[in-house]
């Protein structure tokens, strides 16, 4: 299975900010929609950044709470590691270890394509290993 598989079980949108947000913005965005990331992205929607709620933390417990109103730009990781479609979850797990980030854009040709956490590899990986063990009891059952 692949990062594409992925994707079409769970879609392609991505909520983004762009670079010039204050992380108070960001926090919003995060909390109204209940996710971890966001993905900064430029008004010509190339992938500079990402950020997660974790960056906001720090940000604040060193800066206080008037950190809250520096751009985003200040505590977002801008060197991303994106993948493509064509991934495997074993490329994308062994990524996401070694560099130890639970989110990753998904980038063609310059074009940001979808987001996969850490949860979405699992589940996918669990799947997969779930189809494995069944095609196997058919195959004892048959055999």
């Amino acid at each position: 299975m692949n990062v594409a598989t992925i994707l079409k079980e769970k879609g392609r949108e991505v909520l983004t900010a762009l670079p010039d947000a204050s992380l108070l913005e960001v926090a919003k965005l995060l909390s109204t929609h209940r996710v971890g990331c966001v993905v900064i992205a430029d008004e010509a929607g190339k992938v500079v950044g990402i950020a997660s709620e974790r960056d906001i933390v720090r940000a604040i417990g060193t800066d206080g709470i008037g950190a809250l109103e520096q751009p985003i730009t200040t505590c977002m990781t801008a060197d991303v590691v994106s993948c493509q479609e064509a991934d495997t979850i074993e490329q994308l797990m062994s990524e996401m270890t070694a560099h130890r980030f639970r989110h990753m854009p998904v980038v063609e040709k310059g074009k940001l394509n979808g987001l996969v956490s850490i949860g979405d590899v699992v589940k996918m990986r669990i799947a997969e290993a779930e189809m494995e063990a069944a095609a196997m009891r058919e195959y004892i059952a048959t055999g």
